[in-house]
């Protein structure tokens, strides 16, 4: 006697099967970057912009002539002077006062007043600096120091270590900072990265790098530049699996556990 053995078909239903769509930022940001053969990736020079802290010292062979134009170490923790100014902590507890670039470009510089700084590089406010210090107020010429105090970059998404980072060396390319936050999970996209760049006036522009090209290392977004935004996509595995919880991997289990059973029965009868 033959016997038929009907075959289980078990569908099983996610009530919130997320996707790609519901889980990555942006998704129709950006525009996969474009290469030219004659690129070079130059080591970033950055604008200076209302909102930046810049760290500015002017030394020479006379300190008593050059202490007018430096501000003084204040003692104590983070806060604003009266020139509203910033200061950052450093060892013994003073703090080095920061120059804020207020909302119309300006800076208020010891004895110089106020200057106005947005749009220029570093080397061009040195260069403004000198020129109204030297020979005016000092006899020899001065050794003009800036940094940025707030120099950092962002990275998101599918990275072992997210986060805000501060970049002392003012210099980052793309795979320093992707070694900065332990490199991609095994879920993050290299083909989609998301960048997020911001200019001297504010506005926003998005580019989609692919990691695996080797072209990107003569682009222009090779070194990231002054508050960067990097966004690492996950990929659909990684999607799918964020939809579920524990109702659901208990589901899946005890599914699975039956599945095998069945195969076991069926072999058995056979």
């Amino acid at each position: 006697m033959k016997k038929t053995i009907p075959i289980i078909t078990l569908c099983i239903l996610f009530a919130s099967c997320n996707t790609i769509k519901d889980i990555a930022y942006l998704q129709d940001a950006g525009s996969p970057i474009e290469y030219k053969t004659d690129e070079k990736a130059l080591r970033p020079d950055a604008t200076l912009k209302p909102g930046d802290l810049l760290t500015i010292t002017v030394n020479s062979n006379t300190p008593e002539a050059s202490q007018p134009f430096n501000l003084p170490l204040i003692p104590g923790g983070e806060g604003m002077n009266s020139y509203g100014m910033s200061k950052s902590s450093i060892s013994g507890g003073a703090g080095i006062q920061n120059y804020l670039i207020d909302i119309e470009g300006n800076i208020n510089f010891p004895v110089l007043g106020k200057l106005q700084v947005s749009g220029m590089k570093k080397n061009d406010l040195i260069q403004l600096i000198k020129t109204k210090i030297y020979p005016r107020y000092m006899s020899e010429e001065p050794i003009i120091t800036i940094r940025f105090a707030n120099y950092k970059i962002s990275v998101l998404g599918e990275v072992n270590r997210p986060g805000a980072y501060d970049v002392n060396n003012e210099k980052l390319d793309l795979f320093e900072a992707i070694a900065m936050v332990g490199d991609l999970t095994i879920y993050g996209r290299r083909d989609n990265v998301l960048l997020l760049r911001e200019d001297q006036n504010g506005k926003k522009t998005t580019y989609r790098i692919d990691l695996r090209d080797k072209r990107l290392i003569d682009s222009p977004y090779f070194y990231l530049q002054q508050n960067d935004v990097l966004y690492v996509q996950p990929n659909n595995p990684r999607s799918r699996g964020s939809a579920l919880g524990a109702a659901e991997a208990l589901t899946i289990s005890v599914v699975g556990t039956l599945i095998s059973l069945t195969s076991l029965i069926i072999n058995i009868v056979k």
